[in-house]
């Protein structure tokens, strides 16, 4: 049996999606991971893996293309935020069925936030959909979600990287996966690869961008746009702060950082090549540390 592992998962959007690679690269270098917990797109990730069906997530997520994303917005005038997210959950659910949190393979929790007792949530039991729904609504852009007394959002609010609430196993290793480090990003695409990408969703790319600057449904898209970018911006500066004192208090065997810059929060029809980076960013920190020489405990 391989080195047991206890596996964290941060928040970060689309490029979420690296942690795919991250799993993958620890199960081919014969980790056996023990136990998740998934902050926001850590927590979509972390279940799939958890409940057997990490490969069913990666085949239909990486053959979304722009189009399919954006069919997947379900877009509202609400002031809690401007997408439901209900559209893209069910489409889910009918690759992969919802089940309990405590019937998985291996043990999970998901967090979230809850801005009723302004205290985190964590999901350790329960229906799977219903606790990643809960940990990935983003302030302002996923609508909360509200249950009996408590309004959800998104759980990188309170805790992006749950080190802190991983369940432990003696002698296992804690490895992090941190998809919002500020490092610079280079693609693992070949340049031939992105310039066909790039000729082939040229003009989608151009209409996209048109309709996405009056989603908030402004007359003033500008002042808008830029009054998210602030809230982003402040949202990930908090984030980084929290990220940073975790780390310093548990101080992972293993932390594999992914670059802020690889995609944006929506980029989901790049899942290919951010799953690559993922596997890159894995292998360099396994590759930068001992790991490998240790013996198994």
């Amino acid at each position: 049996m391989g080195k047991k592992v206890a596996l964290v998962l941060s928040s970060g959007g689309a490029r979420g999606v690296a942690h795919i690679g991250v799993i993958e690269g620890l199960i081919d270098h014969g980790f056996e991971i023990t136990s998740i917990a998934g902050s926001s797109m850590g927590s979509v990730v972390g279940a799939f893996h958890a409940c057997g069906k990490l490969p069913e997530f990666k085949e239909w997520i990486c053959n979304l293309d722009r189009v399919e994303v954006f069919k997947l917005i379900d877009f509202t005038f609400s002031s809690q935020g401007f997408i439901r997210g209900e559209k893209v959950f069910k489409n889910l659910e009918k690759v992969i069925p919802d089940r309990p949190i405590e019937e998985m393979q291996i043990p999970f929790i998901a967090v979230s936030t809850d801005l009723n007792t302004q205290k985190e949530k964590v999901f350790d039991s329960g229906s799977m959909y219903h606790a990643i729904r809960a940990s990935v609504a983003i302030p302002t852009v996923l609508t909360p979600l509200k249950a009996g007394e408590s309004l959800y959002v998104d759980g990188g609010v309170t805790n992006p990287v749950p080190a802190d609430k991983v369940k432990r196993t003696k002698g296992d290793i804690l490895v992090v996966s941190n998809v919002n480090a500020f490092k610079p990003y280079v693609s693992p695409l070949k340049k031939q690869e992105k310039r066909e990408s790039n000729q082939y969703t040229k003009r989608l790319e151009e209409m996209m961008s048109r309709i996405s600057k009056v989603i908030p449904g402004s007359s003033s898209a500008k002042k808008k746009l830029g009054f998210f970018d602030l809230l982003n911006d402040s949202l990930d500066l908090l984030q980084d702060r929290l990220t940073s004192e975790l780390l310093k208090q548990y101080k992972p065997g293993l932390s594999v950082e992914v670059s802020r810059q690889a995609c944006s929060t929506f980029e989901f029809y790049r899942a290919k090549e951010i799953i690559e980076a993922g596997r890159q960013a894995f292998e360099e920190a396994l590759k930068a540390s001992n790991l490998l020489s240790e013996p198994e405990q």
